[in-house]
């Protein structure tokens, strides 16, 4: 009879180092949004992954940061900083090469926490010269007390199915935690918001985008199955609602397009979206605000 280990993984690390990518592939399905910008990811997410020999559950978590003193960036950081005391084992991502002071307060938390880790080396392919991989991995090794030390490229896939083996053996004999055939406990209306979401991150500029929210007003099943959803995109200015508009409508027509795509593969079937934007000033900055918009404790 074979042994089944099942157990909460939490994914922690500093923004834009991976951490969703690593998620996406562990569960081999897009669960989590990602672009090239830090802190495309708001929410905690649980990817299940169930073997036969035992089910992990990954929870993707916000990147922990330093910037900002707004009520959103609280809340970003105390999401991650929590799940990290609540779960079987942690994986410390960070990108090989690279060491900064959020790096230091996420492993910080982890020493806290007392939590068990394995620290995951992403973005090797980036290194063209692997010389310094060695002594970066020595150093690492030299910070915190590790189970293990993984070099992998979530992008690529390297080395994920050697992590996710060593991962399981890790996690405690456990009957699995959730039905076979789940694989996250989000309801496909936060998933449309998020696809929503992601498009903003990846075509506007540099700040806009952490100036914007989504809320999925409505979500049904129309007769043949199709998906009917209506979105709203909160900005907090004026300007910043013509520029995701844009002439006569066109950006935001060319986003949501995509973004409706995107749902399309997500749900397996037609998806009729309709996208406003509205404003709501210094939402990101207001308690109340963030709680209507989802931006709550779970």
């Amino acid at each position: 009879m074979t042994t089944s280990h099942s157990g909460y993984i939490a994914i922690i690390g500093r923004p834009n180092v991976g951490k969703s990518t690593l998620l996406n592939g562990f569960v081999g399905q897009k669960l989590a949004i990602t672009s090239s910008k830090a802190q495309t990811t708001r929410h905690t997410i649980l990817g299940i992954k169930t073997r036969p020999d035992g089910q992990l559950v990954f929870v993707d978590t916000p990147g922990i940061h330093r910037r900002g003193a707004g009520a959103l960036n609280r809340y970003l950081n105390r999401a991650a900083l929590t799940t990290i005391g609540d779960v079987d084992l942690v994986l410390f991502v960070v990108e090989a090469g690279r060491w900064t002071q959020e790096d230091d307060k996420a492993l910080q938390a982890i020493a806290e926490a007392g939590t068990p880790a394995i620290a995951v080396v992403n973005k090797i392919d980036r290194l063209r010269d692997k010389t310094p991989l060695l002594p970066y991995l020595e150093q690492l090794a030299r910070r915190h007390e590790f189970l293990e030390l993984v070099p992998v490229s979530a992008a690529r896939g390297d080395q994920v199915e050697r992590l996710e083996t060593l991962v399981l053996q890790t996690l405690p004999e456990r009957e699995p935690l959730f039905p076979d055939e789940q694989i996250t406990d989000r309801p496909e209306r936060f998933f449309a918001a998020e696809l929503v979401r992601e498009q903003l991150m990846r075509r506007y500029g540099e700040e806009l985008p952490y100036q914007t929210a989504v809320e999925v007003e409505r979500f049904e099943e129309e007769e043949g199955g199709r998906y009917r959803v209506h979105a709203l995109i909160w900005v907090e200015r004026p300007s910043q609602k013509a520029i995701i508009i844009g002439e006569r409508g066109e950006a935001l027509k060319v986003a949501a397009s995509e973004a409706r795509q995107q749902m399309q593969r997500l749900f397996e079937r037609p998806v009729h979206l309709e996208v406003w934007v509205k404003v709501r000033k210094s939402w990101s900055s207001d308690e109340s605000a963030l709680a209507s918009l989802g931006y709550r404790e779970r």
